[in-house]
């Protein structure tokens, strides 16, 4: 919450002068302090307006209005993730579009030391970071084009963000444009039938003790054909996106599974929805070629069945040789995603 007045900070962001961040101070929880960070592209000029550097002087000028028309995609990442897809965003930029991204508390950007990364008990809490983004994303808007008229916002969201964004819009009926889904995770990796025992065995151990660690069999091999350290092409922070990914907590566990509860009960998303996916799975713990061309961490067969329960105008677009996040796959299968998503965006102007 800014106080009236007083010119949100922006700073130049880790990935460097084409981005900048705002942190978005959110209520504090039983572990203190929490914020989100909202990240933003500086648009077709590369230069980022308004944003603190070694002092207090902004460097960079707004964007004319002519230049830019308020058409908006913010972007939400997966679960032990952050925004790094730079490249994604420029693409979009160069469409014509204002390209936002928003590290969830606890997640990325917004991770502070006394924190259990990514915790949470309820994904609706995430209702507070996303209605921040939206109020500072409106403020901005407004002073890059010198408009008051709304942004049209799509929301695009990856994997466990796919899931959030899934349940935050159907909760929030005709405040986007529409609703992009990049391999969201709809539903536990099996089947419905593992999900309900999965919840029998999760229940008990929320009840007595949800912030402990459970033991999981430790799936290094998606990480590694993503990180440029291992056999990808991407810079990957350790801390923000570990190798061997957060630990899995009942509490936080249990909150998942409401989550898929809810959409195989069928949700009722007023907007278009597209859904992204991999030609086809193969969950394996450690790294084959094989890994590089297949989604590793969700049925994808399981969520394109779970997609038509999310509303009544939603499409399904498959990528054979992409990887769990489609905008990390090799070159011509994610150009041929960034070509498709420019066109879906256009089909609803908003």
């Amino acid at each position: 919450m800014t106080l009236a007045g007083v010119r949100p900070l922006w700073r130049e962001d880790v990935l460097g002068s084409r981005f900048a961040s705002l942190e978005l101070p959110l209520a504090p929880d039983d572990e203190g302090p929490v914020v989100a960070t909202l990240v933003r592209h500086a648009g077709p000029d590369g230069a980022a307006a308004g944003v603190a550097a070694a002092g207090p002087a902004a460097v960079g000028r707004a964007v004319p209005a002519a230049q830019a028309p308020a058409k908006v995609v913010l972007y939400l990442h997966g679960w032990a993730d952050y925004f790094l897809q730079a490249e994604l965003a420029d693409h979009l930029v160069a469409s014509g579009f204002h390209f936002y991204a928003l590290d969830l508390r606890k997640f990325g950007r917004s991770l502070r030391d006394w924190q259990t990364p990514g915790y949470t008990t309820d994904l609706a809490i995430y209702d507070e970071d996303i209605a921040a983004a939206l109020a500072a994303i409106g403020a901005d808007i407004a002073g890059r084009t010198g408009s008051s008229a709304a942004p049209t916002v799509h929301l695009l969201a990856h994997s466990l963000g796919g899931l959030v964004a899934a349940l935050w819009a159907d909760r929030n009926p005709a405040k986007l444009g529409t609703l992009v889904l990049n391999a969201p995770w709809l539903e536990l990796q099996g089947s419905s039938l593992i999900r309900n025992i999965a919840v029998h065995l999760v229940e008990p151990l929320a009840r007595a003790d949800p912030r402990r660690a459970l033991l999981m069999p430790s799936m290094p091999g998606y990480w590694d054909s993503v990180g440029e350290t291992a056999h990808g092409e991407w810079v990957l922070d350790p801390a923000w996106r570990p190798r061997e990914s957060f630990p899995v907590r009942p509490g936080w566990m249990k909150a998942v599974l409401a989550g898929h509860a809810a959409v195989a009960q069928r949700l009722d998303i007023r907007s278009p929805v597209l859904v992204m996916l991999s030609g086809r799975t193969g969950i394996q713990a450690e790294w084959s070629e094989e890994l590089m061309g297949l989604d590793a961490v969700i049925d994808v067969e399981e969520t394109a069945r779970s997609a038509l329960k999310l509303g009544r105008r939603t499409a399904v677009f498959r990528y054979p040789g992409a990887i769990h996040d489609v905008f990390l796959s090799r070159r011509a299968v994610r150009q041929e995603a960034y070509d498709d998503l420019v066109l879906w965006l256009s089909l609803y102007p908003g």
